[in-house]
């Protein structure tokens, strides 16, 4: 059975970062809150036992990947190859921020994490608490939204499933999600950005700050 801590996700306490940090660091599952709704996740490091035992608790396929919470603007030329300006604009616009852009992976991403097509999706999220986590753990949070796959993503620490906080190794509760919309994903693989889900930044807005 997993533990529930409660945080506040933007002045959280020294203790529960701790706490959080050395469960991504022993290979642990975490839930924990966002800017835009609640995810589970683990630190992206190669041969993480974690990063399977998410798909099996989310009940989603491994063929899919899941994206990468980042801890700073600058992680996205980091893990991104060949980013186009037009990313970096947007990464200027709405980071951190309920953005999520898809790009060309850089060498520094394990092959386990990375797209069939050799991508990754990266987010720097407007969360103090899962930054510093990141920071701290020394690696980006691989996460995805914590609900059954098909299921309405949770957007407070109360919603979510029962049966995913047992699951997890730890859960971090900090209430009402402040946005409660899933992120905006956004394509720059090519000429021009491709909007794959709009979420809480309107299409419009993408291309408004493309074009600033």
């Amino acid at each position: 059975m997993g533990s529930v801590v409660r945080v506040d996700q933007y002045r959280p306490a020294r203790s529960v970062v701790d706490e959080a940090v050395a469960t991504l660091a022993f290979g642990g599952v975490l839930v924990m809150p966002t800017d835009s709704v609640y995810g589970i996740g683990c630190a992206a490091t190669p041969d993480n036992p974690a990063h399977g035992r998410i798909f099996d608790i989310k009940r989603r396929e491994r063929s899919q990947t899941l994206p990468w919470l980042v801890a700073d603007a600058g992680d996205l030329a980091r893990y991104g190859a060949d980013v186009p300006d037009y990313a970096v604009a947007l990464a200027v616009a709405y980071w951190p921020g309920a953005l999520t852009l898809v790009v060309r992976a850089s060498d520094e991403v394990p092959l386990e994490y990375r797209a069939a097509d050799g991508t990754i999706a990266l987010r720097c999220p407007d969360s103090p608490l899962v930054r510093t986590l990141a920071r701290s753990v020394g690696a980006p949070l691989a996460t995805t939204s914590a609900n059954t796959h098909g299921e309405a993503a949770a957007t407070s620490g109360s919603g979510v499933e029962a049966r995913i906080v047992a699951q997890a190794d730890l859960t971090l509760d900090a209430g009402p999600a402040p946005v409660g919309v899933a992120s905006t994903i956004v394509g720059c693989l090519g000429s021009a950005p491709v909007v794959y889900r709009e979420g809480a930044i309107g299409a419009d807005e993408v291309m408004a700050a493309v074009h600033a």
